[in-house]
């Protein structure tokens, strides 16, 4: 009888000791897993800086675009006016070179840019 309570006293104290390693090991899972997560975050975000960055340079080309593709549109407009319009041609020769005719009043008007 005594040696049955002995080994179940270390039957006891092994059963504590595994219970101990189990917790750590746990325990250094959760560290293990937080590391790799946090790193992974932490290679991120220079990428997602980068990828801010790309995407503001984008968004100007396409405004500068947008911009350049109505300017040609509008020389378009006028190329094609100068060649089938007189008035418009005349309109345009006598602005580009100040003259106006007797009686004709010019109001000048500046154009923002």
């Amino acid at each position: 009888m005594a040696v049955k309570k002995i080994h179940a006293a270390k039957l006891a104290r092994l059963g504590a000791r595994v219970r101990v390693i189990q917790g750590m090991n746990r325990l250094v899972g959760v560290v293990v897993g937080a590391s790799v997560g946090f790193v992974v975050v932490a290679s991120a975000v220079p990428q997602h800086r980068e990828l801010v960055k790309l995407e503001e340079k984008l968004e100007e080309a396409r405004t500068l675009e947008e911009h350049v593709l109505a300017e040609r549109e509008r020389m378009r407009v006028e190329h094609r006016a100068l060649r089938e319009d007189p008035e418009f041609l005349e309109t345009q020769a006598r602005d580009r070179l100040d003259y106006c005719r007797e009686g004709e009043r010019v109001l000048r008007m500046q154009r923002e840019r």
